[in-house]
């Protein structure tokens, strides 16, 4: 009976609220206090050791691998499924039209257009590994991606002239590469606390 009466005022959220976040399977290892996932709007790029100024948007970083089927004669009429060659999206950087020539300076690497015969790419350095880095809403650097051999495909020096639009001017390219990875050096921060006076 006293029992009864003791499980009588216990619900589910109680003992889960109870339960340290850990126990429950916290996704981050360090802050398990923090259950809401990073913001995407806290970002930065860097290229030649240095931050590219500017930049509004950065398109996903996507890769697919081919699934390659077969199937032997004598199996059972189902197929089977195995990894073929993996394909890495291209990715696109936006920023605001500047008088910064971070952009422009790249892309006449590939092609400059009216430089002279022999010295319209410049197949030395055309191609360069990209950082692009993820911080939380406190600007701490949280990781951080390592994009490999890339060089302009596509690039828009600004975006259509309308008179009636409020809209800033945009320059945007398109980065080709050989594929990017996670740098596991960069490692979850502890979010800082702030006491109240």
């Amino acid at each position: 009976m006293m029992l009864r009466r003791l499980l009588a005022g216990v619900t589910l959220a109680g003992v889960l609220a109870t339960l340290a976040p850990a126990a429950l399977g916290s996704e981050f290892t360090v802050n398990t206090h923090r259950f809401d996932p990073y913001k995407q709007f806290k970002f930065r790029v860097k290229w030649d050791g240095r931050y590219v100024p500017g930049i509004l948007h950065v398109s996903g970083l996507t890769r697919t691998t081919e699934v390659i089927t077969s199937r032997p004669g004598s199996a059972p009429s189902t197929e089977q499924r195995s990894p073929g060659q993996t394909h890495y999206e291209p990715i696109v950087l936006e920023r605001g039209r500047t008088h910064d020539d971070t952009f422009e300076k790249w892309v006449n690497k590939v092609w400059n257009f009216g430089s002279g015969l022999g010295s319209e790419a410049s197949l030395g350095d055309f191609r360069k590994d990209v950082i692009i880095e993820l911080y939380n809403e406190a600007g701490q650097l949280v990781m951080s991606w390592k994009v490999y051999r890339c060089w302009p495909s596509k690039y828009s020096a600004v975006t259509e002239f309308d008179a009636l639009s409020t809209q800033v001017a945009i320059e945007t390219i398109t980065m080709e590469h050989e594929g990017w990875e996670r740098d596991l050096e960069v490692v979850e921060p502890s979010e800082p606390t702030y006491s109240q006076h």
